[in-house]
């Protein structure tokens, strides 16, 4: 593991953050893509001799990947398997938690994160005129409890239902928000 370690900290002295250039339909919020993130840290790693591997298996709730760096010497590092669950069962919701899954392995791998926030830096400027308020779409909820079931870990599937909620325009809906939540953390539980 001697090459494949060293190649790998000259590598990571190359990596950028991930750049949020997509938006997150159901809040209007940016993030970073798996293209995104694999632009943060390809160049860096091929550079120095190492090609990304992402190892996928899927089974009845979802995906499971695991990211794996190959150096040029033939070493190998693995960095532990990720499970998803699978919103939907079905193409699409597979592809979802596939894609879901393979970004988040990815930074964990490389220790990156995506580009910082600029609340630290806003907080420290004079304040500007306030920009009049745009009109807010609707809420969708179809989209919102899609977010939900492709949530990491319970904790960020708990936090992404309260969102919700407090966009949801009714009782019935907020009630789906949390069957939502629900159905996700007895998956999660049931796949522990």
């Amino acid at each position: 593991m001697k090459a494949i370690a060293s190649a790998f900290v000259k590598a990571k002295k190359a990596f950028s953050p991930a750049l949020k250039t997509s938006t997150n339909p159901a809040f209007r919020s940016k993030y970073a893509d798996l293209g995104a993130c694999l632009e943060a840290v390809n160049d860096a790693l091929l550079d120095n001799g190492i090609a990304v591997a992402q190892e996928t298996t899927e089974d009845q709730t979802g995906v499971t990947v695991e990211t794996v760096f190959v150096h040029e010497s033939g070493e190998t590092m693995r960095f532990g398997k990720l499970h998803v669950p699978a919103a939907k069962q079905d193409p699409q919701g597979y592809g979802s938690a596939l894609t879901y899954a393979r970004r988040y392995s990815l930074m964990a791998a490389c220790g990156i994160a995506p580009e910082e926030d600029d609340d630290g830096n806003a907080a420290s400027r004079t304040p500007a005129k306030a920009a009049p308020k745009q009109e807010q779409k609707p809420f969708d909820l179809a989209v919102a409890l899609d977010w939900i079931a492709n949530s990491v870990t319970i904790e960020q599937a708990k936090s992404r239902a309260r969102l919700a909620s407090e966009r949801a325009e009714n009782d019935e809906q907020r009630n789906a928000i949390l069957a939502a939540y629900r159905k996700y953390e007895q998956t999660s539980m049931a796949s522990a």
